[in-house]
């Protein structure tokens, strides 16, 4: 797929996906702008879904506002906190620990570079490409499971990973949708384009996509 077409259905998802109401919306709501509330309630989606992570990003920033009071809160309480989201005894201890690196390495403040959030226990690019984007407003894209397998379907990139998903967007992807990119594509995904049997009959951009690797559709 060309870049021309790409960009011919971005333009066309983008006046849209607000009309689906995915769930990622109201997730994206709740998560708020703090750089640190972004960065542990990204911690918690993972493996986890949307409304599970909002009640539980809820629950905890209900008991703590920040770094320093998070740090006092004991893993046994913090995993009280943020049960059921997936994984939650790893995503407590890999909390406690971030809260201890950013007061002792970072002065109690969340980095805002890529190279120095995935330094963090669990954070990985999808997490601190989040983090710069939503917490800082800098460029950045995020790259989910929705959004490499989705580059993929329309066959705008051929790729195995959303890393690598994501390093080719970089290079490919003009930066004034780098920002939206995720957001637009996961509300997609949420709604319409679905990892198995997409509803290809109601999509608005059904005759633009290349459906790569789609063998059955609604």
């Amino acid at each position: 797929m060309e870049l021309s077409s790409l960009e011919k259905i971005l333009k066309i998802l983008e006046g849209e996906y607000r009309k689906w109401q995915p769930p990622v919306l109201a997730y994206q709501k709740a998560r708020g702008y703090e750089p640190f509330r972004v960065l542990i309630s990204t911690l918690l989606s993972l493996r986890t879904k949307d409304q599970v992570t909002k009640v539980a990003t809820g629950k905890l920033f209900s008991e703590v506002k920040n770094v320093k009071e998070l740090r006092t809160v004991s893993v046994e309480e913090i995993e009280k906190l943020i049960y059921p989201v997936g994984f939650y005894r790893i995503k407590a201890k890999n909390i406690n620990k971030i809260c201890g690196i950013l007061l002792e390495k970072y002065d109690g403040k969340v980095p805002d570079s890529i190279e120095e959030l995935v330094k963090l226990p669990g954070v990985g690019r999808k997490t601190a490409n989040l983090v710069v984007t939503e917490g800082f407003g800098k460029e950045g894209i995020c790259v989910d499971i929705h959004v490499h397998r989705i580059s993929n379907r329309f066959g705008f990139v051929k790729t195995k990973n959303p890393d690598a998903t994501e390093m080719v967007l970089r290079q490919t992807l003009p930066k004034k949708w780098w920002l939206k990119y995720n957001v637009i594509l996961v509300s997609f995904g949420q709604t319409i384009c679905a990892p198995v049997s997409p509803f290809c009959s109601k999509c608005p951009v059904a005759d633009h996509c290349e459906r790569v690797g789609v063998q059955k559709r609604r």
